[in-house]
């Protein structure tokens, strides 16, 4: 077998908490009073554009919460939905031990301004070389599509290559085309995982 010499990093809830999932937005809705099963419609209809990059932040509030008047500024929401975001500064370091082993890229789903807002707000661009973001990318994990993509983009096999990703079915979705996989529960796991398919800070 080949040795890996890239590593495919889900963010949301590997090396970040995730941006807008159901916890975040239930926080959103008790703190700013929104009807949770209106809202949560809206967000159905609108989050995969949202997060394959064809719709815009503004937009997606416009549809979700901004279609009738408010008693909250749209900015107020805005910097409420980026504050949600929080490093897990342990997994990050750890990433940053393996930045000179391997090629580094992430592969997540996420709406691109808040993608943007976190590459920048905990200094990924020093431990990643690429970003196969969805909303860049316009395809979303589990979509066999998006981890060929990545792929594509590093010229690398896929028995060259690890995923490492908190749910079973992304994880399953980069198995099916061949992707080495790690599905992270914590730290200690995380590396026990990886050291048994030889990768070690």
């Amino acid at each position: 077998m080949k040795a890996i010499r890239t590593l495919f990093w889900d963010v949301g809830g590997v090396l970040l908490t995730n941006a807008w999932d159901h916890e975040e937005r239930d926080r959103a809705i008790e703190k700013f009073q929104l009807q949770k099963a209106d809202f949560e419609t809206r967000h159905k209809e609108i989050v995969t554009a949202f997060e394959e990059g064809k719709v815009t932040l503004e937009q997606y509030l416009e549809r979700t919460i901004f279609y009738q008047p408010r008693k909250f500024a749209k900015e107020e929401f805005k910097s409420f939905m980026f504050s949600l975001s929080k490093p897990k500064p342990e997994v990050l370091e750890f990433a940053r031990s393996l930045a000179n082993k391997y090629l580094m890229a992430t592969l997540n789903n996420e709406s691109r301004e808040l993608n943007e807002y976190r590459i920048r707000q905990f200094n990924l661009l020093e431990i990643f070389d690429l970003f196969v973001s969805s909303c860049y990318v316009g395809l979303r994990k589990p979509d066999e599509r998006i981890y060929r993509l990545a792929l594509d983009l590093i010229q690398k096999t896929p028995e060259e290559c690890c995923f490492i990703d908190d749910r079973q079915v992304n994880i399953d979705g980069a198995a099916k085309v061949g992707l080495r996989t790690v599905v992270m529960r914590d730290l200690t796991q995380l590396k026990k995982d990886l050291q048994s398919q030889g990768i070690e800070s």
